[in-house]
């Protein structure tokens, strides 16, 4: 069975930068494309940035420019640089894999079902 843990969370004022990360275990990390979602309180959750199996890369237009999503296939971790963070970047962040590649992955629709999700981590954001 899969696992996603993710960490790095914490608050920071406007402006600042966060790292997150999120281990995953139990399936083969290298053969699904990854994602990070988010969702605040009340609202919908959303899709912020994911990668492929490949490396193709794609960002909610919300955070081009800000954020960076990478991955350490030999580690099996998946990072959020985030920079530049706003008060509305306030929320709790998941990561989340798909077996399916391609537009699936990529689209960052929550409508499309991922395989596995991690519990979230907190991000807070100051003005």
């Amino acid at each position: 069975q899969g696992q996603l843990a993710e960490s790095g969370g914490g608050s920071v004022q406007s402006g600042g930068s966060l790292r997150l990360s999120c281990a995953a275990s139990g399936f083969p990390y290298n053969t699904y494309c990854m994602a990070w979602f988010r969702q605040a309180p009340g609202k919908e959750r959303e899709g912020v940035a994911a990668i492929d199996s490949d490396g193709t890369t794609r960002y909610a237009e919300s955070v081009k420019g800000r954020f960076t999503i990478s991955q350490d296939n030999a580690k099996t971790t998946l990072y959020l640089q985030m920079n530049s963070l706003k008060p509305e970047d306030t929320s709790k962040y998941y990561c989340a894999a798909a077996y399916y590649h391609g537009e699936y992955c990529l689209s960052l629709d929550p409508v499309y079902e991922f395989n596995y999700w991690g519990q979230g981590t907190q991000v807070t954001v100051s003005s």
